[in-house]
């Protein structure tokens, strides 16, 4: 093997990288980039970008605003049933596990079958919303949707059902994935499945 295989490169050479902010693909090899050890799929992953969002008093604010929108159009506004590429919003009444008194939230959700779906991601927030931690403690609810109600009952979606309903999520949420990321823990996918004593048009 001849001795040019081995000789350096000249400084200022195409061959050279130049570490002037960011790595040309050509300086990249399966090991290490240049003089450092990070490889190509660290620097894809420093490249991603995590998304954003607003801070958590404005994040609540807008709770609130919501809230008063539906109460004070009695329940005109506020609501929207889902499409295929979106989530649609319902108001959920669960029962407050410490007050025993009625806790009225507006929720994203999606329809599987007569199942509605919805996610316990608290703004994308550490903590678990105090909705689901009351649907724990008692999983007896009524779900106000345009047009109609209906009393559901709520589990956690586990294993295969709960891989399904993610996917289905990525298509009708925002970047879920990368919102999810922002939790320290996993986001409960919540399966409201309908109970048969209560259903029909809407009473607000």
């Amino acid at each position: 093997m001849s001795l040019a295989a081995h000789r350096r490169p000249r400084r200022g050479s195409s061959d050279e990288c130049q570490h002037s902010g960011t790595f040309p693909r050509q300086c990249l090899s399966s090991v290490q980039v240049c003089s450092g050890q990070e490889t190509e799929r660290d620097l894809d992953r420093k490249t991603e970008k995590s998304p954003k969002v607003p801070p958590r008093w404005f994040i609540r604010s807008a709770w609130v605003v919501h809230r008063a929108l539906y109460r004070f159009s009695r329940g005109r506004l506020g609501l929207r049933r889902p499409r295929p590429n979106r989530w649609g919003m319902m108001r959920l009444t669960t029962t407050g596990r410490r007050t025993g008194k009625e806790r009225h939230v507006i929720l994203a959700y999606f329809e599987d079958g007569p199942n509605l779906i919805t996610m316990a991601m608290n703004g994308w927030a550490d903590g678990e919303p105090a909705w689901w931690l009351n649907l724990q403690a008692r999983p007896d609810a009524i779900a106000k949707l345009p047009g109609r109600r209906c009393a559901v009952s709520a589990r956690a979606a586990k294993g295969e059902e709960r891989e399904r309903l993610w996917a289905r999520w990525r298509e009708v949420g925002d970047d879920v994935d990368g919102y999810a990321k922002l939790r320290p823990n996993e986001t409960a996918v919540v399966v409201l499945e309908p109970r048969p004593e209560l259903s029909g048009k809407d009473v607000i």
